[in-house]
């Protein structure tokens, strides 16, 4: 197995290490790109363009962009490709075995090809690919709460930016019946969001828990936009820290 328990939050949460042992492997599964492109414009709008993987490990992730709008000041980016394999989720828990992924952006976030030879710009849709990927990378699941440094140590997401870790929510700034897609075959793909995390937001909710951080998100008004260089909920001014 390449997920192991190397430790236990303060939280009480476990803590992962991933270790991958498996080969490059030709993406497989049952491609569901055309009820999850229904859905997502049904529910968001007029998908604008897709992003393409050209060469994909174990599944093939594709990120579809839907532009902000009247209804949606906001620009979407969801994948499609995870759900094509399930997760790889504890026999004890009823949990979703099949997700996909969503960010959402300012509205006038740069996405041309030009722009994403910027890592400040392009970072949100790595982010995307690489956690689409990781459960079927390391035999693992993504959950409710579940919060994934980037990289061990952490380290920000491109230059400049202060988000170095992540956490999976429920999607917030979308219209009721997003966040589940029932195929015809009878399974059901969840949709949540991922949100970027500062260092102290990450330590809070590893000493803490997810609820302690989502009130202090409640109290502070912060969603699920990434909105860059937002407040830090975990820290005071003058850069002292909250304790509880």
């Amino acid at each position: 197995m390449s997920t192991e328990i190397d430790d236990v939050s303060p939280g009480g949460s476990p803590i992962l290490r991933h270790r991958r042992e498996k080969d490059f492997t030709p993406a497989r599964g049952d491609s569901h790109i055309e009820a999850i492109s229904a859905h997502i414009e049904c529910h968001l709008g007029p998908i604008s363009c897709v992003f393409h993987e050209i060469i994909s490990d174990l599944v093939h992730i594709d990120v579809h962009v839907v532009p902000a709008s009247e209804r949606f000041p906001y620009l979407r980016l969801v994948t499609s490709g995870m759900s094509d394999l399930p997760m790889a989720t504890p026999e004890e828990v009823e949990v979703p075995q099949y997700m996909e992924l969503m960010v959402t952006l300012p509205a006038d976030w740069p996405i041309t090809q030009d722009a994403f030879g910027d890592e400040r710009h392009y970072w949100p849709v790595r982010l995307l690919k690489t956690l689409a990927r990781l459960p079927h990378e390391y035999d693992t699941w993504l959950g409710f709460g579940h919060t994934i440094p980037n990289g061990h140590p952490a380290e920000p997401y491109a230059p400049g930016v202060g988000f170095d870790g992540a956490i999976v929510l429920p999607p917030v700034t979308t219209p009721e019946g997003f966040d589940t897609l029932q195929l015809e075959d009878g399974r059901t793909i969840v949709f949540m969001s991922i949100v970027p995390l500062y260092p102290e937001e990450m330590d809070l909710k590893l000493r803490k828990d997810t609820e302690t951080l989502l009130d202090r998100f409640d109290a502070k008004n912060i969603q699920d936009v990434i909105v860059p260089g937002r407040v830090n909920v975990a820290r005071k001014r003058f850069g002292f820290f909250w304790d509880r």
